[in-house]
């Protein structure tokens, strides 16, 4: 209800514009909100801020076609957008300030668990367990947890029911995914050396 009452005052049509400004203010409307926003926005929230008729796509794509001289690009991750830094700016932003809080900070085995649970998901604590041929400490799942990387899956149907885990939309956003089937594929990163043939 606090949202219709919030939302009233939005002139999402924007009829007394001509068509072009009205594609242009929508275009603003979705940078802004982009801008805002945190985390990935999806589709069905960014459609409440522009017309009826208005294409949230081909909005995305014209918007994305005008930052393509700026130093930050949209990105979808999970089926929504976000606006990040383009990577050629990483070095400038970490000698600028100290972007460490911003950062995933993780260490290799962290990074492995992450690995092991996207290509596995859902994963019980002993399915972890099985891969690394070691216990997984409940703080290392902790602090991928607190990050938003991963989140609690499904209860696993094998006797005493565990908790699974299974990664998030944070985690697609961190990596630059928009989805699980961009995870690279198991040849993939045998090619690379990353995996055991």
């Amino acid at each position: 209800m606090a949202r219709d009452a919030a939302d009233a005052g939005l002139d999402r049509e924007l009829a007394d514009l001509p068509a072009g400004h009205r594609w242009r203010e929508w275009m603003r409307r979705i940078e802004a909100v982009l801008f805002a926003s945190a985390t990935p926005v999806p589709r069905a929230d960014l459609a409440r801020v522009v017309g009826q008729g208005a294409s949230v796509e081909l909005l995305i794509e014209d918007l994305s076609a005008d930052l393509a001289d700026r130093p930050y690009e949209i990105a979808c991750a999970g089926g929504a957008w976000m606006l990040r830094t383009r990577p050629a700016y990483a070095p400038a932003i970490r000698a600028a300030a100290d972007a460490g809080g911003q950062g995933l900070d993780l260490s290799e085995f962290d990074v492995a668990v992450l690995a092991a649970i996207a290509y596995h998901q859902p994963v019980t604590r002993d399915g972890l367990k099985e891969i690394f041929g070691k216990e997984i400490s409940r703080d290392l799942t902790g602090r991928l947890h607190a990050r938003g990387l991963i989140a609690t899956g499904p209860r696993s149907p094998r006797r005493g029911a565990p908790y699974t885990f299974v990664t998030t939309g944070q985690f697609l956003a961190a990596f630059g995914l928009e989805s699980l089937s961009d995870l690279p594929d198991r040849e993939q990163l045998e090619d690379a050396g990353l995996a055991a043939p």
